[in-house]
């Protein structure tokens, strides 16, 4: 599937975020088959007010044979903030990691941007992804960010940092491209392994229910719209359950 669908916001984004979804999309063209993945109508794309300035949410998804959602979403407050969120859910056969990624410009600065390959196994990262990732996560960069109170459930190559200048911009862009790469080569080469389905089911379950504790997500959801939108809208489009 041919991704011809560009954002109405990107080109107004920070240019870090813009280049990101554009790696994004390419790395999942390149190396996977997409095809659509719908939301709820009203849920692809949002627009609100938050505190006084206007609030555009746009959602972008695909499914493929090994993932049951990629999910893109892009948002902007105003001229002052602008969000990159993307999370690809594995199909609860396939016993894979959950490749996670954010990026948070505020007035022109990324304020914090993170990237992991989250194990949904006890037993951590599978062999065939940690030799890749020998030597990567937040180290070498100037000023690597505390990771929340829920964040035992990231690998050790998670990378939670605020990179402070064009070259670790750079850099974090092409960390993001080499963990995504991975994955989706990873992804295609992982034969189904339904025998697993409880333990996987387990893990994603346990990601996405740590994932809904983010307090700031759901705060500046429930002022731009309400409590029981920000529920719905966290637990269908952000972190939604794997069913049974």
């Amino acid at each position: 599937m041919s991704i011809t669908v560009k954002s109405s916001i990107r080109q107004h984004q920070h240019s870090v975020i813009c280049e990101l979804a554009d790696i994004i999309e390419a790395t999942w063209q390149r190396y996977l088959a997409l095809s659509p993945y719908h939301l709820p109508n009203d849920l692809g794309y949002v627009e609100s007010r938050l505190e006084g300035e206007r609030l555009v949410i746009e959602n972008v998804c695909y499914q493929t044979p090994e993932f049951r959602k990629l999910h893109l979403e892009l948002a902007q407050v105003g001229p002052n903030l602008d969000i990159l969120h993307c999370v690809m859910f594995p199909r609860p056969d396939y016993a894979l990691p959950m490749f996670g990624c954010d990026i948070v410009s505020g007035r022109g600065q990324i304020s914090a941007a993170v990237v992991d390959l989250s194990p949904t196994s006890p037993d951590g990262l599978p062999v065939s992804y940690t030799r890749e990732l020998a030597g990567m996560g937040a180290s070498g960069y100037s000023n690597p960010r505390q990771l929340p109170e829920w964040g035992h459930i990231f690998s050790d190559y998670c990378c939670f940092v605020k990179p402070i200048d064009a070259d670790e911009q750079q850099r974090f862009l092409n960390q993001v491209r080499h963990y995504l790469t991975l994955h989706c080569k990873q992804a295609v080469a992982a034969p189904p392994t339904p025998h697993r389905r409880a333990e996987i089911l387990a893990g994603q379950r346990n990601y996405c229910t740590q994932q809904q504790q983010n307090d700031k997500t759901r705060r500046i959801l429930e002022k731009a719209f309400d409590s029981d939108w920000a529920e719905r809208y966290m637990t269908t489009v952000l972190f939604d359950l794997p069913e049974e």
